[in-house]
């Protein structure tokens, strides 16, 4: 299988590098931080670059690209750590371009293409966990529109998005819907996120919404699905930069006057962060391929995808901040920063216990080895 970039795919990730490089370096992101952890600013100069229209079609103003183009994205913007949630606009265009009608995808796409409109995935509940198939959010036919009554936790920058996709439950069946922040009766509690990011819990009390679609449970699947092909780049791109950060160290740290890097034992120990590095590469090019694939089979892909990439991101975090010694957990220094992120990704969409049962709960007699 061919593995190579194509040279528009190459040129995409080196804009988005020189990006990060020069527009969000460590000093930059820690202003945000301060700040609360979001910068719409910051979300507008990766629109103007186009990266918000990457999965919107160019009828609807957008990039026209797809899965591998966001990808290398985001493994640039988690080699940034950067906390602004571009992955929502990828999750909420494809879902609303592959499910909505077309008085919904003209409403829609264009804005999140061009950054006028963040739109953001609102479906995590306390009582569901990581399950999909649990809803308490109820929908009612309200005229011509429809009444959505939730509480939905941990939404991504809730109380800055300008729209949340909500699955609610709809005469006993699961669909979505677009419920705009500025509509009545929707209320949020903002709170900064252990990556240093931001997140809300959104309150709707029989709050106006558009429906997207009554086929909800294979529309949130198909979105989650996205998110985890985006968690898994990022986490490529965070323990990247994270082993190098360590590399780097090591080579600077002299310990009985010689480097630290000169020790075998502690080289053995990178070797292995490096095995765990490309393990999670392959999977996370292996999760990119699979999300055109047909649901049952996509499912399984993305979960053993996760499964790789939360043992790596834990491996790599843990490692780093070991081999650093106490400098590692500083908040001065970006390697600790960097170990945060990691451990909210491991957790974001699934974390890998819930992914291993998935796993396991859809093994059949190949034993989970397939071809």
């Amino acid at each position: 299988m061919d593995f190579d970039f194509s040279d528009d795919q190459q040129q995409l990730r080196d804009a988005v590098a020189k990006w990060v490089e020069k527009s969000y370096d460590f000093e930059r992101r820690q202003k945000i931080v301060a700040a609360g952890g979001f910068d719409r600013g910051v979300y507008n100069e990766l629109a103007e670059l186009g990266l918000t229209g990457i999965y919107v079609s160019e009828d609807h103003g957008g990039m026209g690209m797809g899965p591998v183009e966001a990808m290398v994205v985001m493994e640039e913007l988690g080699r940034g750590i950067v906390t602004e949630p571009l992955m929502q606009a990828f999750v909420t265009s494809a879902v609303i371009q592959a499910y909505g009608d077309d008085a919904v995808k003209s409403a829609w796409l264009p804005r999140i293409a061009s950054g006028e409109a963040l739109v953001v995935l609102a479906q995590q509940e306390r009582k569901a966990r990581y399950r999909l198939d649990l809803c308490e959010a109820k929908a009612a036919k309200s005229g011509d529109s429809y009444a959505l009554t939730a509480l939905k936790n941990i939404v991504p920058a809730g109380d800055a998005a300008d729209a949340f996709v909500v699955p609610a439950m709809l005469d006993g069946k699961l669909a979505l819907f677009i419920v705009e922040r500025s509509a009545k009766s929707v209320s949020t509690r903002g709170y900064p996120t252990q990556d240093e990011a931001r997140a809300a819990d959104v309150k709707l009390d029989d709050a106006p919404a558009t429906l997207i679609t009554t086929d909800g449970q294979a529309a949130l699947t198909f979105a989650v699905d996205v998110g985890i092909a985006c968690v898994c780049a990022q986490g490529v791109g965070a323990m990247d930069q994270t082993l190098k950060l360590t590399t780097d160290y090591m080579n600077q740290r002299k310990q009985f006057g010689v480097t630290i890097a000169t020790f075998q034992a502690l080289r053995h120990r990178v070797a292995e962060m490096k095995m765990q590095l490309e393990l999670a590469r392959s999977m996370s090019y292996y999760a990119t391929l699979k999300l055109n694939a047909p649901e049952a089979e996509r499912r399984q892909a993305l979960s053993r995808a996760k499964v790789q990439l939360g043992q790596s991101m834990r491996f790599v975090g843990q490692q780093s901040v070991q081999l650093h010694g106490g400098i590692g957990v500083t908040d001065e220094y970006a390697g600790s920063h960097y170990f945060k992120f990691l451990t909210q990704l491991e957790m974001t969409c699934g974390d890998t216990l819930h992914h291993l049962g998935e796993v396991s709960q859809h093994m059949t007699e190949t034993a989970g080895v397939f071809a």
